[in-house]
């Protein structure tokens, strides 16, 4: 009778431990999914579309060859290198009386230098198209029109105050000749502003709303980023 009994006992309380570690695990589950689900939200790591955008910002900054090669790549390359070289000379020079000549050409000379090499690696790297608010040709136009004005103007200047040392007459000579070069790359950016090749607002706003078209398509592709 004593082992009927325990046997009874034992059937009747397995389904009843059955049940209670059934009901203990759906409720260690159900605390981990609401403690994910929390977790989730308040993790400041929230997926994000940043790294589309980034790999779009970075992939447009290449250097562009064809610029380069092209007559403005090589004029401005030029012209950087002459504006350079013109700053080294004046800056040889050890004595001066009077001295205004030669602070107004280095001043020249060093600006010259700065601006145009800041310009050439905007094109060659093609960040103009990231700012298609700004219109680059007319700029880069401002640019080597003044350039030329004030180089030709302190050289002159150079010219006729100077005491014959070898480093005022290169520098006189380098600066006329970055004159040239500015001069003729004025022309040709004058004659491309007006015929309209350099009004690129246009083409450089299509390519900026075809990197944003691309970027929201990948993004749809991808809704996990969403």
């Amino acid at each position: 009778m004593l082992r009927v009994n325990t046997s009874a006992a034992e059937g009747l309380a397995s389904p009843a431990i059955t049940m209670r570690t059934t009901e203990e695990t759906e409720g260690f589950d159900g605390e981990a999914s609401n403690t994910s689900m929390i977790s989730g939200a308040s993790s400041p790591y929230q997926p994000t579309t940043e790294p589309v955008l980034s790999r779009n910002v970075l992939g447009a900054m290449r250097c562009d060859m064809e610029y380069l090669r092209s007559y403005f790549g090589i004029l401005k390359a030029v012209e950087v290198v002459l504006s350079f070289i013109s700053f080294i000379c004046i800056e040889t020079i050890m004595m001066c009386s009077p001295c205004a000549g030669v602070y107004f050409f280095e001043f020249v000379s060093c600006s010259s230098f700065v601006v145009t090499g800041v310009l050439l690696l905007i094109f060659c790297i093609n960040l103009h198209i990231k700012v298609p608010q700004v219109n680059w040709n007319l700029t880069d136009l401002v640019n080597t029109a003044a350039s030329t004005f004030f180089f030709s103007l302190s050289s002159l200047v150079l010219a006729c105050i100077n005491h014959n040392t070898g480093s005022e007459i290169a520098a006189v000579i380098f600066g006329f000749l970055v004159t040239g070069v500015y001069s003729l790359n004025t022309f040709l950016a004058v004659r491309r502003w007006r015929s309209g090749n350099g009004c690129q607002g246009a083409a450089q706003t299509s390519e900026y709303m075809r990197a944003r078209t691309a970027s929201r398509g990948e993004m749809e592709a991808r809704p996990e980023l969403a």
